[in-house]
C-alpha cells in the first residue's frame, strides 16, 4: 500500500481536502500584491524642475528637448541682470531645488524624487525584493526540511506581514528597500510549503486541478491590486493593506496539517497516525482511521524512507550527464520566462494607458492563457507547448520595438499576448519540471530550476536602465532571451503519458529508450526511401 491508498481510506477527496485547499489558497490571492505592487507605489508622474529661488514665477520658462517636449531634468540657469533665456536657447543646470510633480500622485518616487539621475533606485527597489525571492528560496527550502512544512508557513505569513507593514513607515528609501528584500525572502517561504503541502493531500488525479486552482487565485489578486490601488491611492496605506492581512492567515494557518511524509521521515509517527485519524474523523471515516496502526503506517511508507536515504544534491545535477543536459536545458527557459515575463508586468505604465484597467487586462489574460495551457499540455504534450509559448513571447516582445509609440492600442495588445504566453510559460514549467526530474532529486531539481526565475526576475528590471542609451535595447535583450528559452526547451524529453521516474537509472533508461525509437525510425525512413532511388520499384531477389 503507497500512502495514496492510505488517504484514500481516510478520505482522499473529502470536506478536509476542500477546506484545506481553500486555506492554503487565499493567501495566494495576496502574492500578486506583493509581487506587482510596485507597479502602482512607483509610478512615475509627469514632472519638472522646481523654479530657482532666484528667479521670477511670472518669467519662468522651461528648456525643451529635440522632440519638442519640456525637459524633465534641466532647468535654465537665471542670473541677475541677465537677458531671459528662451524655450530652446540659455545655459542650463540640473534641479538643484527638487522637483514640482504634475498631479497628486503620492508614490516612492515622488516621496524620495526616484527621477533623472535617481530613476534607477527605483528599479533597484524592485530588484531587490526579487533578490529576496532568490535568496528566500533555498533559505526556507533548508528550513522546511529541518522544522517541518506548517511552522515555515506560519513564519512566513507572519515574516511577510511584519515586514510589508513595517515598510509602509519607512524612514528612508533604504529602510523600505530592506523591508521589501524580507517580503521576498517571506514569499519564497510561503510559495515553497504551500505546493508541498497541497501535493501531500490530496490524490494523484486531483493535484493538476488543484494546483491550477491555486494559480488561479493569483490570478485573481491582480484583480484586487487593481482595485486596491485605486481605492487607496496613498502608497504607504497601499503596502500597509496588502501587508495587515498575512496576520490573520497566520493564524489561520494553525489548522494546516504537518506533511505526512516529513512527519514519518523525522521520527514522528505517532504524530503522523494521530494526524491521519484527525483528517478521517472531518471526512467522515473515523472508523477507518482507528484501524490504522503505526507498524501499518511505516510499512506502506518503507518504499519512500529508502527513497530519502539516498541523497543527492545540486552537484549530481552537473555531474551526472543525463541531469547535466536537463539541467541546463530547463535553467535557460526557467530564466529566460522569470526575466520575460517580469518586464513586461512591471511594465504596464510604458504603454500610456489608464494604469488600473490595463493592469485588469494584463492579470486577465491569465484566465485563458492557463485554460489553453492546461489542453495543450494534455493533448499535445510539455515539449511543445513551453516551445511554442517561448517562441511566440519572444516574437510579441520584439514587434514592440517596431510599434510607434502613438499607437498605445496595439502596443497594449501585443504586450498583453506576450504577458499570456509567459504566464502559460510558468504553469507548464511547474507541472513539466516535476516531472522530468526523479523522485530522488525532484525537490533538488525544481528549487535550482525555480532559482533561474528569480535571477531573471531579479535582473529584469535593471535591463531596462539600458533604455537610456536606446529605447529600443531592452525589448531586443527580453525578447532575444525568450527566443533563447523556447530553442533551449525543443530539447528537453517529453513527459506526456509517462511514468514518474523515481531513480537516475529509471531516467537514464527512459533516454535510451527515446535514443533508440529515434533511431528506429530513422532506419524506416531510409529503408522507405530506397525503392525511391530504384524508380519506385523494388529491387527483383534473383
Amino acid at each position: 500500500m503507497t500512502f495514496s491508498e492510505i488517504l484514500d481510506r481516510v478520505g482522499s477527496m473529502g470536506p478536509f481536502q476542500y477546506l484545506h485547499v481553500t486555506l492554503l489558497a487565499l493567501p495566494i490571492l495576496g502574492m500578486a500584491n506583493h509581487n506587482l505592487l510596485q507597479i502602482f507605489t512607483a509610478t512615475t508622474p509627469a514632472h519638472h524642475c522646481r523654479p530657482s529661488p532666484n528667479a521670477s514665477a511670472e518669467l519662468w520658462v522651461l528648456p525643451r528637448g529635440l522632440d519638442g517636449k519640456p525637459e524633465k531634468c534641466l532647468r535654465f540657469i537665471h542670473l541677475p541682470n541677465a537677458s531671459l533665456p528662451n524655450e530652446t536657447h540659455g545655459a542650463t543646470e540640473p534641479c538643484l531645488d527638487g522637483w514640482v510633480y504634475n498631479n497628486t500622485m503620492d508614490t516612492i518616487v515622488t516621496e524620495w524624487d526616484l527621477v533623472c539621475s535617481s530613476g534607477k533606485l527605483k528599479e533597484m527597489a524592485q530588484s531587490i525584493f526579487m533578490a529576496g525571492i532568490l535568496i528566500g528560496g533555498p533559505v526556507f527550502g533548508e528550513l522546511s526540511d529541518r522544522f517541518g512544512r506548517k511552522p515555515i508557513l506560519t513564519c512566513s505569513y507572519l515574516l511577510l506581514a511584519a515586514s510589508g507593514s513595517g515598510a509602509a513607515f519607512s524612514p528612508t528609501l533604504l529602510v523600505y528597500m530592506l523591508l521589501r528584500f524580507l517580503c521576498g525572502c517571506s514569499i519564497s517561504g510561503i510559495t515553497l510549503s504551500t505546493v508541498i503541502l497541497n501535493v501531500e493531500w490530496v490524490p494523484t488525479w486531483m493535484r493538476a486541478i488543484s494546483s491550477t486552482a491555486i494559480g488561479y487565485f493569483y490570478t485573481f489578486g491582480q484583480f484586487i491590486l487593481s482595485g486596491l490601488a485605486y481605492a487607496v491611492p496613498k502608497w504607504r496605506w497601499l503596502q500597509f493593506t496588502v501587508s495587515a492581512p498575512y496576520f490573520i492567515f497566520a493564524l489561520s494557518s494553525w489548522w494546516t496539517p504537518e506533511s505526512i511524509r516529513w512527519m514519518v521521515l523525522n521520527g514522528k509517527s505517532s504524530k503522523a497516525l494521530k494526524t491521519l485519524r484527525r483528517v478521517a474523523a472531518y471526512n467522515g471515516k473515523k472508523e477507518e482511521g482507528e484501524k490504522l496502526s503505526l507498524e501499518e503506517l511505516k510499512h506502506n511508507l518503507q518504499k519512500d524512507i529508502s527513497l530519502a536515504k539516498v541523497k543527492y544534491g545540486l552537484a549530481d545535477l552537473v555531474r551526472i550527464p543525463t541531469l547535466r543536459r536537463m539541467t541546463f536545458c530547463l535553467a535557460i527557459a526557467w530564466f529566460s520566462t522569470g526575466f520575460a515575463y517580469y518586464s513586461l508586468a512591471m511594465g504596464v505604465e510604458e504603454f500610456g494607458v489608464n494604469l488600473y484597467i490595463l493592469q485588469i487586462i494584463f492579470g486577465g489574460v491569465d484566465i485563458p492563457a492557463k485554460f489553453v495551457t492546461i489542453l495543450s499540455i494534455s493533448y499535445l504534450g510539455r515539449r511543445i507547448t513551453l516551445v511554442a509559448v517561448l517562441l511566440l513571447a519572444g516574437v510579441a516582445i520584439l514587434s514592440l520595438i517596431f510599434v510607434p509609440l502613438d499607437m498605445q492600442m496595439v502596443r497594449t495588445a501585443v504586450a498583453v499576448f506576450g504577458k499570456g504566453c509567459m504566464s502559460s510559460s510558468f504553469s507548464c514549467l511547474f507541472l513539466y519540471t516535476s516531472e522530468l526530474y526523479p523522485t530522488v532529486i525532484r525537490q533538488t531539481g525544481m528549487g535550482a530550476s525555480n532559482l533561474w526565475a528569480r535571477v531573471g526576475s531579479m535582473i529584469a528590471p535593471l535591463v531596462k536602465i539600458t533604455g537610456e542609451v536606446q529605447p529600443f535595447i531592452p525589448n531586443v535583450i527580453y525578447g532575444t532571451m525568450a527566443l533563447l528559452g523556447g530553442i533551449a526547451a525543443f530539447f528537453l524529453l517529453e513527459t506526456l503519458n509517462r511514468p514518474l521516474p523515481e531513480t537516475i537509472e529509471d531516467l537514464e533508461s527512459w533516454v535510451r529508450q527515446g535514443k533508440e525509437t529515434k533511431q528506429e525510425s530513422e532506419a524506416e525512413k531510409a529503408s522507405q526511401k530506397i525503392p525511391l532511388k530504384l524508380g519506385g520499384s523494388s529491387p527483383d531477389p534473383s
